[in-house]
């Protein structure tokens, strides 16, 4: 076919006649993937994440620092449910953050134990190192 014809040459996407095989999972991990080292684990802030998201914990520090502001704009006892609430979701956070070092402890002792039986020097060399 001539190129200056392709006006006229018309393409038909019958069903299943290209490729048919995709990923339509969404991927969620470039947020938590974005974190910074120095802010903090970024896999400790996806459970808490889980828990209750950011608005959901923002929500109920504004509602209580509302009512700490002024007693007329909210009312005590949803200020008072509020922070019963923030204080759950804290405990909830820090059982997770406290359960993360402990796996990240088991982890690193199994790692230990293992280079003392496959590498002895480069155990000792672990072992004696000084950190600041």
């Amino acid at each position: 076919m001539f190129p200056w014809m392709w006006i006229w040459c018309p393409i038909y996407h019958y069903p299943w006649s290209g490729a048919v095989a995709q990923k339509i999972d969404p991927e969620t991990d470039w947020f938590f993937g974005a974190i910074p080292t120095k802010a903090g684990n970024g896999a400790v802030e996806a459970k808490a994440f889980n828990v209750a998201s950011y608005g959901r914990q923002l929500g109920l520090i504004s509602e209580v620092l509302l009512h700490l502001a002024d007693s007329a704009s909210i009312d005590q006892a949803l200020a008072d449910q509020s922070l019963r609430r923030l204080r759950e979701l804290n405990q909830r956070i820090d059982e997770l953050k406290a359960d993360e070092a402990s796996l990240t402890a088991d982890a690193l002792i199994a790692q230990l134990r293992r280079l003392k039986t496959d590498h002895p020097a480069e155990f000792e060399r672990v072992r004696t190192l000084t950190l600041p």
